[in-house]
């Protein structure tokens, strides 16, 4: 069982930063696969980022590409989400993500491949 918290949300104003956090505590977290997904009032959840367990492979969603970098420590069991050039549109909770992988490099990019969710961070950008 993995638990996970996520920290660092707030209000920010466009074209501004946030960082988020994702402390995970439980089993390995060395093994684990994970991702982070968004859920705007009123939408489906949808993906932001993924990273291997490894930390050497990422993948973004083309709307936040250029602009949200994905790292892990697996020393810490955590994860960051560097969000730089806010948009309002990138107004949503965020929730992270793990999954157990065999690979070091596997990527998982959808919602049901991932077992253990965090309670979700609310991010709210201002115009």
């Amino acid at each position: 069982q993995v638990r996970l918290v996520e920290s660092g949300g707030g209000l920010v104003q466009a074209g501004g930063s946030l960082r988020l956090s994702c402390a995970a505590s439980g089993r390995t977290f060395s093994s684990y696969a994970m991702g982070w997904f968004r859920q705007a009032p009123g939408k489906e959840r949808e993906f932001v980022a993924a990273i291997s367990w490894s930390g050497a492979s990422t993948y973004y969603a083309d709307s936040v590409k250029g602009r949200f970098t994905f790292s892990k420590d697996n020393a810490k069991n955590t994860v960051y989400l560097q969000m730089n050039s806010l948009k309002p549109e990138d107004t949503a909770v965020y929730y992270c993500a793990a999954e157990l992988v065999r690979g070091p490099d596997e990527l998982l990019l959808r919602i049901y491949e991932y077992d253990y969710w965090g309670q979700g961070a609310q991010v709210t950008v201002s115009s």
